[in-house]
């Protein structure tokens, strides 16, 4: 077969890799123009009276809120107390995750003994959980961050556990009549081969570390976009509460595409 410049690539090869490269362009331009289109749509409808820019405000007003906040250096505070508890819960969540399958894989016994109660626990309304945390542990940094493990550690353990559970059995076999113990199967066929399913949870965490930060922020804060939020909506600065809303998608999206990253250098 005919073959290009490339080394060791036919034509047929880069003519799949370019349409890839072009779909996968054409997919983020898509991307970028919808979200452009509902913001003009957003900012349009404001400006001719169809929804009430007190109450919804509009993208040039949460940026000239933004802007303000940049500018008095307020923001940088309560940006960066929200990032600093996410990142400490989801680092809390994946090393207790991991720990905790890694546990009940060891020890079938304790596996089926503790797995309702995983269940339960992985089911209750974690919100509700939040003001019990406030009167144990006190108004603090560490009650927001117990309060955003508790919302995915429960979830990440069982799926981690799972996962564990399904791997290859004639791998672990090999690995025994090679005269390997039970820790040469964890370290080299359970964590190597379920790498990608750690780092996959890792992507669904993140954004759940974030959901119970801004919770616990909610009743147990005097900075972060959780307490922006609430505070805007006590006091009727509905710009502030939207411009909050705005950067924890921007946050979460970020947040996520850093995992995203991950799993491609090492998935």
């Amino acid at each position: 077969m005919e073959r290009n410049k490339g080394p060791g690539m036919t034509r047929l090869q880069q003519a799949y890799i370019e349409r890839e490269r072009m779909h996968k362009r054409r997919v983020t331009l898509v991307r970028v123009m919808l979200l452009v289109l509902l913001l003009a749509l957003w900012e349009l409808c404001a400006e001719l009276g169809i929804i009430d820019d007190f109450i919804f405000s509009s993208p040039s007003r949460v940026f000239l809120c933004f802007w303000g906040m940049v500018t008095d250096g307020s923001m940088f505070g309560h940006l960066g107390i929200t990032l600093f508890e996410t990142m400490v819960s989801f680092f809390v969540v994946v090393a207790l995750g991991i720990l905790t399958a890694v546990l009940l894989w060891s020890s079938r016994s304790a596996s089926e003994v503790l797995e309702p109660h995983l269940v339960m626990l992985n089911s209750l309304p974690k919100s509700a959980l939040a003001p019990i945390l406030i009167v144990w542990l006190g108004n603090h940094v560490h009650t927001i961050v117990v309060a955003a493990v508790s919302v995915a550690v429960f979830g990440s353990i069982l799926t981690l556990h799972n996962g564990f559970s399904n791997m290859d059995p004639e791998k672990t076999k090999l690995i025994y009549a090679l005269g390997g113990t039970r820790k040469d199967v964890l370290t080299k066929v359970l964590l190597p081969g379920c790498l990608p399913l750690i780092i996959s949870n890792m992507k669904v965490n993140v954004g759940l570390c974030l959901v119970g930060v801004i919770i616990g922020e909610f009743l147990a804060a005097q900075k972060g976009l959780g307490y922006l939020i609430i505070y805007g909506s006590q006091v009727f600065k509905l710009d502030l509460v939207m411009m909050s809303i705005v950067i924890l998608c921007v946050m979460s999206a970020l947040l996520y595409q850093g995992i995203a990253w991950l799993e491609r250098r090492f998935g």
